[in-house]
């Protein structure tokens, strides 16, 4: 069913492990408590795949196609101090004033956001990894009539190093509300801490 809404955007932290000792392998992925990004205006997500195909008796005999990596472009009302510094690495100094370098590079996070259906259902995301690059900002001076200027920014994602319980590294969570099986907890606690896929079953 095609999606008429896009609200409660997220993003949380990430931290990779970096020593063997802790029982973890090195490089996977912890997350911090999601955090409001900012109020959501679109989010436009599109995704690359690696693909091949054996050929055998003058035919196609196999066909791969693996994710890549993505790219998520957010349009967002405003981006905060605070969040800028997060997702780009920028830093706020002293007086509370956000201040980009050239050496900066800001560390991965997870995204988290919902769309809403036109039965009024919402249908859930998380992406698990997204390395955003600098925000575009757009401004235009005042003229006979009011027009608005949101920041865009772009990021690639990428599949997350630690494995599910399937032995597999997931780069996105989805789920619709009301879909049979889905249970109320999973739906109230979507924003509450980044969704961990549950094969134990």
């Amino acid at each position: 069913m095609a999606t008429i809404g896009l609200d409660k955007l997220y993003y949380a932290t990430i931290t990779e492990a970096t020593a063997a000792s802790t029982g973890v392998e090195i490089g996977d992925e912890t997350y911090g408590t999601p955090a409001v990004l900012a109020k959501a205006i679109s989010a436009e997500l599109s995704v690359e795949l690696a693909e091949a195909t054996l050929y055998a008796d003058d035919g196609a005999s196999e066909v791969v196609k693996e994710f890549k990596s993505g790219t998520i472009t957010l349009n967002v009302d405003d981006i905060g101090a605070a969040t800028a510094a997060a997702l780009t690495g920028a830093h706020v100094d002293e007086n509370k004033v956000l201040v980009a370098a050239s050496e900066d590079g800001g560390a991965p996070v997870a995204i988290g956001f919902r769309a809403k259906k036109a039965n009024g259902k919402y249908r859930y995301f998380w992406l698990y990894k997204v390395k955003f690059g600098v925000p575009a900002t757009n401004l235009q001076t005042k003229g006979d009539s009011i027009t608005f200027s949101t920041p865009t920014i772009e990021g690639t994602i990428m599949r997350r190093n630690k494995k599910d319980d399937a032995n597999r590294h997931p780069w996105k969570a989805e789920v619709t509300d009301g879909d049979t099986g889905v249970s109320a907890s999973t739906i109230s606690g979507w924003f509450t801490s980044v969704y961990e896929p549950d094969f134990t079953a």
